[in-house]
């Protein structure tokens, strides 16, 4: 299934101007699409939000978000709060699942991944790709809340920088 959704990067604490973290953000982005030779693609394709020629990413289909905000900004902690809601509610809907599938299905049907259960345990151990709403400058999604605070404290300045993403 494709679909897409915002996905934010970007955080960099040695970044200190809008264009430096658009910059970072873009790597991280192309690092997840598989661009890096030596990565992986989580994403089909990314656009970020200073781009206006499409007509079915990024703003046609958001509005208008920032390019790069600086995480203590009022539109950083709502482009935060966001990426890590959805991070959290993705984690709970597949850990549900895993659940009901323990709870309800034997090992055989598991095993044949009936009712995606596989799936979904997949989903709950994941690093990256469409479960993970917030990435480092590294790529690495941040998957836990504490992982979250720690970057928050160590980092002087941190900028975020969302992208509509297609997987």
């Amino acid at each position: 299934m494709a679909t897409s959704d915002i996905y934010d990067s970007g955080f960099d604490e040695d970044v200190s101007t809008h264009d430096d973290a658009l910059a970072t953000g873009r790597t991280v982005f192309d690092r997840l699409v598989g661009s890096d030779l030596c990565s992986c693609a989580v994403f089909d394709y990314y656009v970020t939000f200073e781009e206006g020629d499409t007509t079915v990413a990024g703003k046609a289909r958001w509005g208008d978000l920032p390019t790069a905000v600086p995480v203590d900004s009022d539109d950083g902690q709502d482009l935060l709060e966001r990426g890590w809601e959805a991070t959290k509610q993705e984690f709970e809907h597949n850990l549900e699942r895993v659940e009901e599938a323990i709870n309800e299905l034997s090992d055989k049907e598991i095993m044949r991944d009936e009712d995606l259960a596989r799936h979904a345990f997949h989903q709950v151990g994941a690093y990256d790709g469409p479960t993970v709403f917030l990435y480092n400058e590294y790529a690495n999604g941040i998957r836990h809340h504490e992982q979250l605070d720690r970057i928050i404290e160590e980092s002087k300045e941190l900028w975020i920088v969302p992208a509509d993403v297609h997987f």
